[in-house]
């Protein structure tokens, strides 16, 4: 993908702003281009719009104070990204909530706001909250989107209801939407100047010229294999949700110059592996409701399982306060003696009480291809293979392949902190624990899941992408998960944030710039 640089060019069409994806970003940067004047092409590689966005439980991160936000977001980014980057999404942060209203009016859907602090005790965790989509008249989400389905079983169609509400406002509007069309490259003049771009079509590739700027909104790389090796250490680590997040954007920001940041990071838990080898997606776990260290957990969550390795003990917090965020994290050890990493796979271990309490596997999907059945009392992840059945401890850690007296001594070890309600080894929280007693006992593999990534083109406070020395690339823009600005820790419903932050920012920048001829 090797941006072209040319002068003269003979273009198949032009428009003022093309948007690279069509998630929650690249529809907030049409409408708001839109809104601005501008003529405007969203084009999507996906069959269906939504990115990884629909898949989501629909919570937009909020916040009431620009400065208290502030001083939490410099927290979660450990000094990995620009103060001035940070304060503009803080504040942008604080117009979520009159943003929504204004789109809500469109589709007549009724805007939710609630508090919800931070995911962890830092500093401003308490101006948080989440906006979203409460209801939209005479929508059936099952009906309009039935390829999605969202991880968080009681908000499966939260994400679905805040897209319907963007794709109103993108059909209201002057907007051109290409679907099955996939950017190839970025076209640049002789200046450096992003110009255009190549777009591969059903009927073809086709050469589009963009007078005002090109905005990337296509998402990270957790669907690309090439791009996990070059920039993680643990391996296998398996996508969880879309397939259409293959890195397109960072490549073709790459291309025209762009430095990148972030690329470590990921968004991820430990889940489950399909044993079909076609099947794309990992299964993550039964989500669980986050809590924050230093407040009671809620008394009426249990977790079922606890977490062995390959030797048979635990080495983790099964239940971190953000398991979505962290806990792949304590996966990624490497072993020097072996050359290898003892925790990939590890395992979930449980017995029969357990396994009716909650479902294991909650799938997350924006696909037409690929779907999953599961059953709140896990029988179908059983019937799947992903779970295997033992009548004893010593024949589990026969099936598992680990020391019988070693699993023996972990679960022994796990019962009697549970008798005393306290872990002493990895700090769980107290509510959360529920003893290994009670026959057949259950056991699976579990690895490393990616929900989405972090790392991409570094940008500047107008979603500027910048090359390395530190220069915005002229009319080439970044918003949404690619390249966000979480360079360690996550703010649930953060990329959320960025998205519509990042989206109108963009795109109001971009609408300013004079057209090029």
């Amino acid at each position: 993908m090797v941006a072209t640089s040319s002068d003269t060019h003979s273009w198949h069409e032009e428009f003022d702003i093309v948007v690279v994806g069509y998630g929650y970003a690249g529809g907030v940067a049409a409408i708001e281009a839109s809104e601005a004047g501008c003529s405007v092409l969203v084009i999507e590689k996906m069959p269906d719009p939504g990115g990884i966005s629909i898949c989501s439980g629909g919570n937009v991160r909020a916040a009431e104070d620009a400065d208290e936000a502030f001083k939490y977001l410099k927290e979660t980014c450990a000094g990995t990204t620009p103060d001035d980057v940070l304060k503009a999404l803080a504040v942008g942060m604080t117009e979520v909530v009159d943003y929504f209203e204004k789109l809500a009016k469109v589709s007549g859907a009724e805007v939710q706001y609630r508090e919800h602090p931070g995911n962890y005790p830092f500093p401003g965790s308490e101006t948080f909250g989440y906006a979203s989509i409460a209801s939209v008249p005479d929508y059936d989400a099952a009906a309009r989107y039935p390829h999605v389905n969202s991880y968080v079983p009681i908000h499966r169609a939260a994400g679905a209801r805040l897209f319907k509400v963007l794709e109103d406002n993108v059909e209201q509007r002057d907007v051109t939407v290409w679907l099955e069309s996939g950017a190839k490259r970025l076209i640049t003049n002789s200046s450096g100047e992003v110009v255009g771009l190549t777009i591969g079509t059903t009927g073809g590739d086709k050469d589009i010229k963009a007078r005002r700027g090109v905005i990337l909104a296509c998402g990270g790389f957790e669907a690309s294999p090439e791009l996990q090796l070059q920039h993680w250490q643990e391996k296998p680590v398996l996508l969880a949700a879309f397939r259409g997040s293959t890195g397109d954007g960072i490549r073709m920001a790459q291309d025209a110059g762009a430095s990148l940041w972030h690329m470590w990071n990921y968004h991820g838990v430990y889940g489950f592996r399909h044993p079909d080898p076609d099947y794309p997606y990992g299964l993550r776990p039964k989500r669980l409701p986050d809590w924050v260290p230093g407040k009671p957990p809620r008394n009426d969550v249990k977790m079922p399982w606890i977490v062995v390795d390959r030797s048979g003990r635990r080495y983790m917090n099964e239940y971190p306060p953000y398991m979505q965020d962290t806990s792949a994290r304590p996966m990624s050890l490497f072993d020097t003696h072996t050359q290898s990493y003892p925790r990939i796979p590890s395992y979930v271990v449980l017995d029969d009480p357990a396994r009716w309490t909650w479902p294991l596997c909650s799938p997350t999907f924006n696909d037409r291809g690929f779907s999953f059945e599961y059953s709140e009392e896990s029988l179908r992840a059983l019937e799947d293979r992903i779970v295997t059945k033992a009548d004893s401890l010593a024949e589990l850690a026969s099936k598992m392949g680990v020391e019988e007296a070693a699993l023996k001594e972990t679960v022994d070890r796990w019962n009697a902190m549970c008798d005393v309600g306290h872990d002493d080894a990895f700090g769980r929280p107290p509510p959360s624990m529920m003893k290994i007693e009670t026959p057949p006992f259950y056991c699976a593999e579990v690895w490393p899941i990616c929900s989405n990534t972090h790392g991409g083109p570094v940008h500047n406070v107008h979603q500027q992408v910048l090359n390395a020395f530190n220069e915005p690339i002229p009319r080439l823009y970044a918003a949404g998960e690619l390249g966000g600005v979480f360079g360690h820790l996550y703010l649930g419903g953060g990329n959320m944030a960025e998205c519509f932050v990042g989206g109108w920012t963009a795109a109001r920048h971009a609408a300013t710039l004079e057209p090029w001829s």
